[in-house]
């Protein structure tokens, strides 16, 4: 036999290589056709089947098969009965470890990825900034503050300057005395333990953690009163008031009942509610469009504004004292004191002048307290004085209905000036600017209405909202163009923004309920929040440092306050689910430490909160590196003007932080 090589197969002639080919082919052809009328076919070929020509009947075609006679005969049991439909069941909740659906679920845990454990253990630890045209930035790593700091509020906790105080008989212990710059917050405010993530709107008007407020003072005292009771893990909020212990419902349904005028939601939108107790008045004219700002001093029952901020309704620390409140004039609508224990009639009226300045001309002061409807000698002493005082204010008495007294404030000076010589309180001096508030002591004079009826003239609720108010006029800045220009400008520009944060940012699936606007500008951020329907309300701040626009602000319909931003901020910490700055630090680093105003942000900022800064390029460096810094998640964006606009976004979550 011979074996070819490998070098042989070359040598064969080529007419038997294209012979072996063909019979190579012929047979895969043969067995490729032969296989396809069987079970089984060549992956490569596949061919059309015909139709048979036959078809083959069965013998047993027609007769019937009784399957049944195959099968054992065995006694059937009877027919089970079908089961009963399922309950319908219309409510949410979780399935429990029984297999049943509870509404008695916790929702106040946090996702991992927003806590950090044992921050404190990193001591020592840099946030450095990439290197840029400024070099690097860094800042050591800010550790928690004491235990014992967790609602710490600096102007209002400085012990050693209130112990210096050389009166204190008019409230002087509940105003604001800063630490020195020196002395101040350089920590970390920490949270109380097992702080849970706060419950959402508008579940929360009704009940909060109590590992959150943990603080029973308020239960011991006005439980009786239907302000607040606790229910294992959580505070409960029935509704009432030391006036309307029924309800805050009722109650406003009686003030609307005792004077028509009073239109809650339409003439009547921003309330000022003094001595608030737990917001339960402010609450509850939510749901009729009104907007309240309720304030309370820091005194024995030193929660109530720390309970309201946790409910969701607006509140901050304030006290009738020695100086004006940090709100304009003609800002409140109507102004409430529901047993609120101020004497309105000492040192001449002052407080009661205080309240004249806030209240919008044709506004209303609604008083429920003892001396309207009780009958003995002091009490009715105390009444006389009011109806006195209020004369001489030229308030127009309205009507006393049981428990509630309401006066009428003028529209214009033309009482003031008609009345006896001599009679006091006098009209404040015509230079005197009732708009001017921060650190002005009060004055036992009635402040003057405008002579053009700015501020008497607002549009009613909701077209205020948009409506360029006569009091833009009287702001003072330089503007090269009208102001209503500006206004309708400021109100677009943030339209359009808040579109795009509902749109990209998915605004509507956040927690935003309590939200700050740390440079408010016309309020135009406000304004686009409530256009867009997001459930939540907006402390406006305007700084002391640019133009004062809360008149503007208030004429709107909206609420904000005065405020000087290299101080602390009257409230609570972990108060506030959004904090917004446009523009804010590269105007106020040149007057005061930029960490210090992100270390107030950090300690009013609700863990679980975003921070949202809007801000030049020269800033953001420093800005990145103090938040890390913080233990801030930072996420630095493009503005809509694209990567080379002089503008720059930082969006921020605060994370919990526990040692």
């Amino acid at each position: 036999m011979t074996i070819l090589n490998n070098g042989d197969w070359l040598r064969i002639p080529l007419i038997l290589k294209v012979f072996g080919f063909a019979m190579v082919s012929i047979t895969f052809f043969y067995l490729g056709k032969h296989w396809s009328d069987g079970s089984q076919q060549l992956l490569f070929f596949t061919t059309t089947r015909q139709a048979p020509s036959t078809v083959s009947l069965s013998p047993n075609q027609n007769k019937p098969f009784n399957l049944s006679s195959l099968i054992p005969q065995a006694q059937a049991p009877p027919p089970s009965p079908p089961p009963p439909p399922p309950d319908v069941i219309q409510r949410f909740g979780i399935v429990d470890e029984n297999g049943t659906m509870s509404d008695e679920f916790e929702v106040g845990d946090f996702d991992p990825d927003e806590v950090v454990e044992n921050w404190g253990s990193g001591n020592g630890s840099v946030a450095e900034s990439e290197a840029s045209g400024t070099g690097k930035i860094s800042v050591k790593r800010f550790e928690l503050c004491p235990k014992s700091m967790s609602e710490y509020i600096p102007c209002l906790d400085n012990v050693d300057a209130i112990k210096r105080l050389k009166s204190t008989k008019n409230g002087e212990r509940f105003e604001r005395h800063c630490p020195e710059p020196a002395r101040g917050l350089n920590c970390l405010v920490p949270p109380p333990k097992n702080y849970k993530s706060p419950i959402p709107w508008p579940k929360s008007r009704d009940e909060v953690w109590f590992n959150n407020v943990p603080h029973t003072r308020l239960v011991e005292d006005k439980g009786g009163q239907n302000w607040i009771t606790r229910q294992k893990n959580k505070f409960k909020f029935p509704g009432g008031g030391t006036q309307f212990i029924h309800g805050a419902n009722e109650y406003l349904d009686h003030i609307s009942k005792v004077v028509p005028d009073i239109t809650f939601g339409q003439h009547i939108r921003v309330v000022l509610d003094v001595g608030c107790g737990v917001a339960s008045f402010g609450a509850y004219l939510l749901l009729r469009n009104v907007v309240t700002m309720s304030i309370a001093p820091k005194d024995v029952h030193e929660n109530q504004i720390q309970f309201a901020l946790e409910r969701g309704v607006p509140a901050m620390i304030a006290a009738f004292a020695t100086h004006r409140l940090l709100y304009p004039s003609q800002a409140f609508d109507l102004i409430h004191c529901s047993r609120c224990r101020i004497n309105w009639t000492r040192d001449d009226g002052i407080l009661l002048l205080e309240v004249n300045r806030m209240l919008r001309a044709g506004g209303y002061f609604v008083w429920a307290a003892q001396p309207v409807y009780k009958h003995e000698d002091v009490l009715e002493e105390q009444w006389q004085e009011m109806l006195n005082l209020t004369t001489r204010l030229c308030w127009e008495f309205v009507k006393k209905d049981g428990y509630i007294a309401i006066w009428k404030k003028p529209l214009n000076n033309s009482c003031y000036l008609n009345r006896d010589p001599g009679t006091k309180p006098p009209l404040c001096d015509p230079s005197d600017d009732p708009d001017k508030v921060w650190y002005v002591d009060l004055k036992a004079c009635i402040t003057r209405l405008p002579e053009n009826g700015y501020g008497a003239n607002v549009t009613k609720w909701p077209d205020r909202l948009q409506t360029p108010p006569d009091r833009l006029q009287s702001i003072q800045f330089d503007a090269y163009i009208s102001r209503k220009e500006l206004f309708r400008a400021e109100s677009g520009y943030w339209h359009e923004i808040i579109e795009s944060y509902v749109r990209v940012l998915h605004w509507k699936k956040i927690r935003l309920r309590n939200a700050m606007d740390m440079r408010a500008g016309f309020g135009g951020f406000a304004a686009a929040l409530i256009e867009q329907n997001l459930n939540s309300w907006v402390m406006n701040v305007v700084p002391v440092s640019g133009p004062n626009t809360l008149p503007v602000i208030y004429d709107r319909g909206l609420i904000g306050v005065m405020h000087d931003w290299c101080e602390p901020f009257d409230t609570y910490p972990r108060t506030y689910d959004l904090l917004h700055a446009a523009g804010l630090f590269s105007i106020e680093k040149k007057r005061c430490n930029i960490s210090t105003i992100m270390l107030e942000m950090d300690r009013m900022l609700r863990p679980g909160g975003r921070v949202y800064i809007r801000d030049s390029l020269a800033v953001m460096d420093e800005l990145q590196v103090i938040g890390n810094a913080m233990g801030w998640h930072i996420n630095l964006r493009d503005t809509s003007e694209g990567p080379h606009a002089s503008y720059r976004l930082i969006i921020a979550d605060k994370r919990l932080l526990t040692s």
